[in-house]
């Protein structure tokens, strides 16, 4: 169970990935969508790392 969320977070990082380069790229410059990608980046990368650390204290990841 732990490791599938691990790798949910993971994929949803890569997602709002994406989706910061396209609205980069596209969206005009006062737009904030970027900042929000960013942002929800940032938080699902600290979850990732809360999620590997309780893995690995917990013994459920070797």
């Amino acid at each position: 169970m732990l490791k599938l969320l691990i790798a949910l977070t993971f994929i949803a990082m890569l997602i709002s990935l994406a989706a910061g380069a396209g609205f980069l790229l596209k969206d005009a410059s006062t737009s904030k969508r970027t900042l929000t990608s960013l942002k929800l980046r940032i938080t699902l990368a600290v979850v990732l790392m809360i999620l590997l650390v309780y893995g690995f204290s917990q013994g459920l990841l070797n």
